[in-house]
């Protein structure tokens, strides 16, 4: 059977680009069992409350609701347990330092296909205030007129 290739998106965090700003974009693995990757493959991942943490050096995804294999038996887990990321040490270190020295948090973007394997789009963001929020929604909006306004003409 041949490898697929190219990237599919399987869940992105649309929540986290309207609560942060995204200062820096991060490419992990992440450590799945077998049902779990089909579970992803059918589209059963919400990524709306999840957040990254590092401990003793490992990094950790908590809050990635994927949801039991509807075909799986004793091999399914636990759909909210905590999932370590696989990067390299020195990027962990990095990114420890970054986030208690600036005060910023590390949130899930996407998820998604790989040449057939999962990966985790981590992003290094930091709080919106909500006057930043309306901004954005007012330029969004202003924009949408205008693309209306065009297309009329």
């Amino acid at each position: 059977m041949p490898r697929q290739t190219g990237i599919k998106q399987a869940a992105a965090n649309r929540k986290a680009f309207h609560d942060y700003f995204v200062l820096d974009r991060y490419e992990a693995g992440i450590e799945l069992s077998g049902t779990e990757v089909k579970s992803i493959r059918a589209g059963t991942l919400n990524l709306k409350d999840a957040y990254c943490t590092i401990k003793n050096g490992e990094l950790f995804v908590r809050g990635m609701h994927i949801s039991p294999y509807e075909k799986g038996n004793i091999f399914n887990r636990d759909p909210d347990r905590i999932r370590r990321l696989l990067m390299h040490k020195k990027e962990i270190l990095k990114l420890n330092a970054k986030v208690m020295q600036e005060g910023v948090a590390l949130v899930p973007l996407s998820v998604y296909f790989k040449d057939s394997r999962v990966k985790v789009e981590v992003g290094l963001c930091k709080g919106k205030k909500l006057y930043d929020k309306r901004d954005a929604d007012a330029k969004r909006q202003a924009d949408r007129d205008i693309d209306r306004q065009m297309k009329n003409r």
